[in-house]
């Protein structure tokens, strides 16, 4: 690329970006934000975010070895290992061993945190969370909710996310069903 073909790249205005690229711009800057707009609003003291995170994948998609967890976690065996434990030592979590394989660990939500996640503490802190959604319509909201899930498949398609989880399936399932 030669110095004038630079130069015009960066004096583009984001207005004459295209829409996806203005779209992937947001989304990386979004993502973070929302995490921390999550993070703001949890009350239980002793879940930290990724002890939360944790959980979440595990009442979405069931138990799973360590090392699933900690490839959805994005952290080291090492640290997937001390969640685990700090989680376990609350009675949310539980070890088992694996049906085939005797060098796996699988992971399981207890009674206790399936309780939790069912539970108006919960309910609670999605209400809290999900107040960010209440600058859209209903209508708006539902719609974006179709995009998500349109984006969703792409994902799954590609391998980058996996096929089932119970909160995405409900709401699939609500969406078809107003159509």
């Amino acid at each position: 690329m030669n110095s004038e073909t630079q130069k015009n790249a960066c004096s583009i205005t984001e207005e004459e970006l295209p829409v996806r690229f203005q779209l992937l711009t947001l989304f990386w800057m979004l993502g973070p934000a929302f995490v921390r707009w999550a993070e703001a609003h949890m009350e239980r003291s002793g879940f930290t975010p990724k002890r939360l995170y944790l959980m979440g994948i595990l009442y979405e998609y069931g138990p799973m070895v360590m090392s699933s967890l900690r490839d959805r976690l994005g952290v080291t065996a090492t640290n997937v290992t001390a969640l685990v434990d700090a989680l376990e030592a609350e009675g949310m979590v539980q070890r088992r061993h694996h049906p085939t394989d005797r060098r796996a660990t699988i992971i399981a939500l207890t009674p206790k945190a399936e309780k939790e996640f069912g539970s108006e503490n919960c309910s609670a802190f999605k209400d809290r969370v999900s107040r960010i959604f209440d600058v859209f319509s209903e209508k708006e909201q539902e719609q974006f909710l179709d995009f998500l899930l349109r984006m969703r498949t792409v994902l799954v398609e590609h391998k980058i996310l996996d096929e089932k989880s119970r909160t995405i399936d409900a709401a699939k399932s609500k969406c078809q069903s107003k159509r």
